[in-house]
């Protein structure tokens, strides 16, 4: 842990912020991701956000997508007196909290300062919410501090109520990552860059696990078969693992580079080694298998392929994106497997039938098309607050 990031998880180094910013709390990499378009939307109508974080690819990806245009933290422990001199020196307008950052100290340090919380893209797991219901009496105090909360969906409003939040104050308004955009980038240049011949097809495994590659590797043999020129780009999840997958490749004896490296052309596999590029990626995919959903880690994010146009295959521990994943199955943009067996003959099936892989993208693009207005559904319900909490020189 580097002394910056300690120092202010103890608050002994404060973020300078500008007075009155709105706070928006997202835990990691892929909450930062989600809450994206608001705090772009923020940005737009001219107020100013500071970002706290838990997670090292969290902060890393947020100044990626944002820069300078916001200020940045790690959220302080969880501590009384920590919140407290945190919000005291930040002296936020308004907290958005996403997804299910509940923080007890955070939440009756806000209360007592009389800082309105909203709780945006609320949802509560299959297996959170046991956990939460058996303590309901302690979460129905500490979350009587949130005005409101948008939930993703009819089903994480219900559990909401279920641990004790009055039905007054939820909304269920959609998922926000719904609302993403697809990345702005040279998709030509992109596929060069994997593919110099431009011609293999082309097949992402996305944030895999651990277990997850050794499940995978040994189907690539069968789906190479079908189809020779296959190119698969397998993405994992943490850059921690980066070399474990490579030593995983070089034990199967499976012909790979890294993504930094020059092709040859021979290469089966391209081992994407770096952070941030997965989602450019989906632009260039033929299929995509989304990762951590062979393993019970509960699967990651589809809507960043869908809204590139593309459909996805994933495991069956899709609890991260049990809503999405259903509605997303039932309008024919994805094809949930339950093990690798099943893994295997879904890619095969799409490698030897271009139709059915076709109708699955096409159905990804009408899905997303549908999707459009969660953001500013969203807007509606926040901005009451923004002009109630922010001061009269504010936007």
């Amino acid at each position: 842990m580097s002394p910056s990031k300690l120092n202010q998880h103890l608050t002994l180094h404060m973020p300078k912020v500008k007075p009155h910013a709105v706070w928006v709390h997202a835990c990691s990499m892929g909450e930062v991701s989600s809450v994206s378009s608001l705090i772009q939307r923020l940005l737009d109508h001219g107020y100013h956000v500071h970002l706290t974080v838990v997670t090292r690819t969290g902060f890393a990806h947020a100044e990626r997508l944002f820069g300078p245009q916001i200020t940045k933290s790690w959220l302080p422990w969880d501590l009384p007196f920590l919140m407290a001199r945190f919000i005291k020196r930040l002296k936020p307008s308004l907290l958005l909290l996403n997804e299910t950052e509940f923080w007890p100290g955070m939440l009756k340090a806000c209360k007592k300062r009389h800082i309105p919380i909203i709780g945006v893209n609320t949802r509560i797991s299959d297996r959170s919410f046991p956990q939460y219901h058996a303590t309901r009496f302690l979460w129905r105090s500490w979350l009587s501090a949130v005005s409101l909360f948008l939930a993703q969906s009819d089903l994480d409003a219900e559990r909401l109520h279920g641990i004790g939040v009055k039905k007054a104050c939820i909304k269920a308004v959609g998922n926000l990552k719904f609302a993403i955009k697809a990345p702005d980038v040279d998709a030509q240049h992109m596929r060069q860059l994997v593919d110099p011949s431009e011609k293999r097809p082309i097949l992402i495994i996305a944030s895999s696990h651990e277990d997850e590659e050794a499940q995978i590797l040994p189907l690539l043999q069968t789906w190479q078969r079908l189809q020779p020129n296959l190119l698969t780009l397998i993405v994992p999840r943490h850059p921690e693992r980066f070399n474990h997958v490579a030593q995983l490749l070089s034990e199967q004896g499976i012909a790979f580079t890294r993504y930094v490296q020059e092709r040859t052309g021979k290469e089966s596999v391209i081992l994407i080694d770096a952070m941030g590029v997965l989602t450019s990626l989906y632009t260039i995919a033929d299929m995509v298998f989304i990762a951590g959903s062979l393993v019970p880690i509960g699967g990651h994010n589809p809507l960043e392929a869908a809204i590139c146009g593309r459909g996805v295959v994933t495991g069956s521990f899709v609890q991260n994106f049990r809503a999405v994943m259903d509605d997303m199955q039932q309008q024919g943009a994805a094809i949930i497997v339950q093990d690798k067996v099943e893994l295997q003959a879904a890619i095969a099936r799409l490698l030897s039938k271009p139709d059915e892989l076709h109708q699955l993208h096409a159905q990804a693009t009408l899905f997303m098309q549908h999707q459009h207005k969660v953001l500013d559904d969203m807007w509606l319900e926040i901005e009451p607050y923004l002009k109630l909490s922010v001061p009269s020189e504010s936007p």
